[in-house]
C-alpha cells in the first residue's frame, strides 16, 4: 500500500497521479477522516495526560489521610472516556486502512501514460516470425488432430475453460516446466522453493490481490458451513483458504513480518505451481484453447531486494525470462506497460509478448513488474538497513514463463504441414530424444 504520510503531506498531487491509473482518490473522504482522528488524537492525548495527572493526586491525598474515593471516581471516568476515545480512534484507522487498501501503487517516474494497452510501449523486438507455404492452423486444431487435447472431456470433468492433455502434449507440457526450472537455477541463480496451493486471506491482502480482487479468486471453505475469514482455525470457525493465483503470492509472503538480514539480499525464488483465476469479467475473452484457463501452470519468479537495488532487478528478472523464448528460439517483443495497463501493485511493467502464427500478433507469455515498496509495507516484510536500521524492502515478480502459453507458441510456431510438430532442440533430451508429435506416431 501506499504510505499514508504522502498522503498526509501532498493530497492533491498523490491523488492527481493515481488519476493517470484510472483511479479516483476520495479526497473529500480521506480529508473528513483525517481531520477526525487529528481531533480524537488530540483529545485522547488530554485525557490520558489527565488521567496521569489525576492518579498522582490519590498518592498525596493518601498520605495525607485524605478521603479519595472522589478523585478515584474521576480517575475511573477519565478512564472510561479514554477507552470510548480510543475506541473511535481504532474505526477512524480502520477506514483509512481500507482506503489505502484498494488504492493502486503510484506509477514509476519513467512509465509512459496512457488509458490502454493500445498506449503501451515497445521496447524491442527479438527474432522473426516463421513464414508459412501452407495453411496455418492453431493450437486447437493441431493438439485435437494429434488426438492429444481434450477440451470435451474437460468440459465433462469440470465446465468451460479446463484443458486435458494426453501424451506428448503431455509430456511436453512437463517438459517446458522443468526446462524452465533447470535454466532458472543453474544459470540465473534462482532458489527453488515448493510452496502451498492453498493461502490464507492475509497472504492475498499482502500482495495486493485482496479486498480487491475478491472476484478473481477461488476460495474453499474447509470442514463447516460456519465461515470465519481468520487465519486462526478453532473448532468453530474453520479455515477459509484461497487457491493460489499466482506463485508470487506464497513466495512474496514467505518474508511477511520478517526483518531480512542485510547479507541475505537479494532473494531470487522460483517456484512451478498450478494457478487457479475465475476470470472475472473477461466472458467472451480467448475462450478457445490454452490462453485464458480457470486453471493453468506457472513458472514464476520473485526477486526480494535492496530499495536502491531493484530497479536493476527488475532489468534482470525480464532479460531470464527472455532467456527462455531465446533457448525455444520463439519469436517475441518487450512492451513496458502505460499507466492504465498495469496490475494494481506495480509501480513499473514489463510485458513478453511471444508471436503467434495462428492469430498472427504477439500475445502476453510474462508480465515482469516491480512493486517497490507497495507489497512489502502491506507484509511488513523489512530488513536491516547499512545502519542495522529496520527498511522496506523492494519486491518484484515475473513469469518465467507460463508454461501453457509457451506450449501454444511451440505447437502453432514448430507446426509442419503433414499436422505434426517439430520439439524445439532445448526440449528434446526433457523428451527422451523425441523430437515431433506426430499423428502416425502416436506420441
Amino acid at each position: 500500500m501506499l504510505d499514508i504520510q504522502l498522503l498526509r503531506t501532498d493530497l492533491d498531487y498523490i491523488a492527481a497521479r493515481l488519476t493517470s491509473r484510472g483511479h479516483t482518490f476520495p479526497i473529500a473522504q480521506f480529508n473528513a477522516l483525517e481531520a477526525q482522528r487529528k481531533s480524537i488524537q488530540t483529545h485522547t492525548q488530554a485525557l490520558q495526560a489527565k488521567r496521569n495527572a489525576t492518579s498522582k493526586q490519590i498518592g498525596i491525598a493518601k498520605q495525607k489521610g485524605e478521603d479519595v474515593s472522589a478523585i478515584m471516581a474521576e480517575v475511573a471516568q477519565l478512564g472510561d472516556e479514554l477507552k470510548q476515545a480510543e475506541n473511535q480512534l481504532e474505526s477512524i484507522q480502520a477506514e483509512l486502512q481500507q482506503i489505502l487498501l484498494v488504492t493502486p501503487n503510484l506509477a514509476h517516474d519513467s512509465v509512459p501514460e496512457g488509458k490502454s494497452d493500445a498506449d503501451n510501449r515497445e521496447i524491442r523486438r527479438w527474432g522473426t516470425p516463421r513464414t508459412f507455404d501452407f495453411t496455418i492452423q492453431d493450437h486447437v486444431s493441431i493438439g485435437e488432430s494429434l488426438g492429444l487435447l481434450d477440451f470435451a472431456s474437460a468440459a465433462k470433468l469440470s465446465g468451460a475453460r479446463f484443458n486435458v492433455m494426453k501424451g506428448g502434449i503431455a509430456r511436453l507440457h512437463r517438459a517446458l516446466a522443468q526446462f524452465m526450472l533447470d535454466t532458472h537455477v543453474q544459470e540465473h541463480g534462482y532458489t527453488e522453493v515448493y510452496v502451498p496451493y492453498l493461502v490464507n486471506a492475509e497472504c492475498l491482502r499482502g500482495t495486493g490481490q485482496l479486498p480487491k480482487f475478491d472476484e478473481d479468486l477461488f476460495a474453499v471453505h474447509a470442514g463447516s458451513s460456519s465461515l470465519s475469514d481468520s487465519t486462526v482455525p478453532t473448532e468453530q470457525h474453520p479455515f477459509k483458504l484461497h487457491l493460489i493465483p499466482t506463485a508470487e503470492v506464497p513466495l512474496t509472503n514467505i518474508v511477511r513480518e520478517e526483518i531480512v538480514p542485510l547479507e541475505q539480499l537479494p532473494l531470487k525464488l522460483v517456484a512451478h505451481t498450478p494457478c487457479f483465476r475465475s476470470e472475472a469479467g473477461s466472458y467472451g475473452k480467448d475462450t478457445r484453447g490454452l490462453i485464458r484457463q480457470h486453471q493453468f501452470d506457472k513458472v514464476e519468479l520473485v526477486h526480494i531486494v535492496h530499495p536502491q537495488k531493484s530497479y536493476e532487478a527488475l532489468e534482470q528478472l525480464v532479460s531470464h525470462a527472455e532467456n527462455i523464448l531465446q533457448k525455444l528460439a520463439l519469436p517475441y517483443r518487450v512492451m513496458t506497460l502505460c499507466t492504465g495497463d498495469m496490475g494494481f501493485s506495480a509501480a513499473k511493467t514489463y510485458d513478453i509478448e511471444v508471436w503467434l502464427p495462428a492469430q498472427n500478433t504477439y500475445r502476453e507469455i510474462s508480465s515482469c513488474s516491480n512493486c517497490e515498496a507497495f507489497q512489502a509495507r502491506r507484509m511488513q516484510a523489512r530488513f536491516r538497513n547499512e545502519k542495522g536500521k529496520p527498511e522496506l524492502l523492494h519486491t518484484l515478480n515475473g513469469s518465467g514463463l507460463a508454461v501453457g502459453r509457451t506450449l501454444v507458441a511451440i505447437l502453432e510456431n514448430y507446426q509442419n504441414a503433414d499436422g505434426s510438430v517439430t520439439i524445439p532442440s532445448a526440449l528434446q533430451s526433457y523428451m527422451g530424444g523425441l523430437d515431433q508429435l506426430a499423428i502416425e506416431s502416436g506420441q
